[in-house]
């Protein structure tokens, strides 16, 4: 079983950046297929950004040009780096690990962008 901790979030003006981590325990990570979704105030969860395990990424048309997906397989760790953030970015964060039968997700965290 896979556990994911994120980190990173928190209250920034528009315009300004952030940086979420999420740290995963347990195996497999370096061929896993790892994921940023939110979930806006009364609206579905919606995917942000996915990246491969050989590296391609993939954005929602929404955040294309401002948010990078990256991550370090040593560390176990999947960063989602945001800049030029807009209102509408607020929302829960989270973290996905798919790999084979495996879906996992994070507890979540909270990015609130003032206007």
């Amino acid at each position: 079983q896979v556990q994911l901790v994120e980190s990173g979030g928190g209250l920034v003006q528009a315009g300004g950046s952030l940086r979420l981590s999420c740290v995963a325990s347990g195996s497999g990570f370096s061929i896993a297929t790892m994921g940023w979704y939110r979930q806006p105030p009364g609206k579905q969860r919606e995917l942000v950004a996915t990246i491969t395990r050989s590296g391609v990424t993939d954005y929602a048309d929404s955040v294309k040009g401002r948010f990078t997906i990256s991550r370090d397989n040593p560390k176990n760790t999947v960063y989602l780096q945001m800049n030029s953030l807009k209102p509408e970015d607020t929302a829960v964060y989270y973290c996905n690990y798919k790999r084979w039968i495996f879906d996992n997700w994070g507890q979540g965290t909270q990015v609130t962008v003032s206007s």
